[in-house]
Parts: structure tokens; C-alpha cells; sequence
């Protein structure tokens, strides 16, 4: 599997957003897991570029997805995959991705204009809402796209593979 183009490594990234910056551009900034991209997903992505001029996705890496979802099963697509993924979206400009478990390294190295999460966060545990702040910057809160969840579809794929097995 080939590298998406959109994917960078946080120094080239760093570069780009200070030029894109220089140039007035307001950048905004978000991450996640993004394991199976859903139609919550696509709306959320959609609604943080709509707010800047450039939407950069942290991603985190195959290991941080499994301690963070605490699942040696997960994540189920590799982190390439999942990045080929969000490049094909017209709403994602750049996309980096991370070992850590918070996105604080790259927040600090990037500072972004505007960080979005999605609606089952609230502002207060925002990683790097500080940071941000301290410049001028904001974080939003986009409303939660209802019904969509990987969990869920992981939940549902299971239950009617066990179900077509029991028949």
C-alpha cells in the first residue's frame, strides 16, 4: 500500500502550516482513530473544514488505538489504511499520525487556530485547549452525529455474524 500524498510527518507538517499561517490562513485541527470511517465521521470532518482553511487530522497509530480502546482487536483497519481513508476526503488536508495518547505533541509543535471534537466531549477536557487559548485561539465542540459509532458497527457486525451461525 502506497503512502496518501496528504500524509506527512510532523516536521514537513510544522513547515507547511507555519507557510500556510504566514500566508493568513487559519488552520484547524482535530484527531481521533478514525478505525472505521462512518457517515458521523464524514459530517464531523465536513463541519472542521467548513471552520478554517485547512483541516489537519491527527491520527493516532495502530499501538495508541489499542491501549486507548483497550482491545488487543483494535484498531481493525492498520494505520496506512486508515489514513488512505481520510486522504480520499475532500475535507482533509493533512493528516499526521501519533504514538502518544493525547495529541499535546502535536498540538504544541502545530498550534492550530481552532481545534474541533466532537459533541461526546466537553471543552473543559479538550487536550491542548490551553495552548491553543493562550494564543488566541478556540476549541468547538461540533454536535454528535446520533446513531453512528465504530463501536456500535463492531457490536452489530458481530451480532449478525452470530446470528447467521446460529440459523
Amino acid at each position: 500500500m502506497q503512502k496518501p500524498e496528504k500524509l506527512k510527518n510532523l516536521k514537513n507538517l510544522a513547515a507547511i502550516v507555519s507557510r500556510l499561517k504566514r500566508q493568513g490562513k487559519t488552520i484547524v485541527f482535530t484527531n481521533g482513530c478514525f478505525d472505521i470511517l462512518h457517515y458521523g465521521h464524514a459530517k464531523y470532518l465536513e463541519k472542521a473544514r467548513r471552520l478554517g482553511d485547512c483541516l489537519v487530522v491527527g491520527l493516532n497509530s495502530d499501538r495508541s488505538v489499542t491501549i486507548i480502546k483497550k482491545d488487543k482487536n483494535r484498531p481493525v483497519n492498520s494505520q496506512l489504511e486508515r489514513a488512505s481513508v481520510l486522504a480520499a476526503l475532500s475535507s482533509v488536508d493533512y493528516i499526521v499520525i501519533f504514538n502518544e495518547l493525547t495529541p499535546f505533541k502535536l498540538i504544541k509543535a502545530l498550534k492550530p487556530d481552532i481545534i474541533i471534537k466532537g459533541g461526546d466531549w466537553h471543552k473543559d477536557e479538550v487536550v491542548g485547549k490551553d495552548i491553543v487559548e493562550s494564543y488566541g485561539g478556540k476549541v468547538v465542540i461540533a454536535p454528535y452525529v446520533k446513531g453512528y459509532s465504530t463501536t456500535n458497527i463492531i457490536k452489530s457486525i458481530i451480532k449478525n455474524s452470530r446470528a447467521k451461525k446460529n440459523r
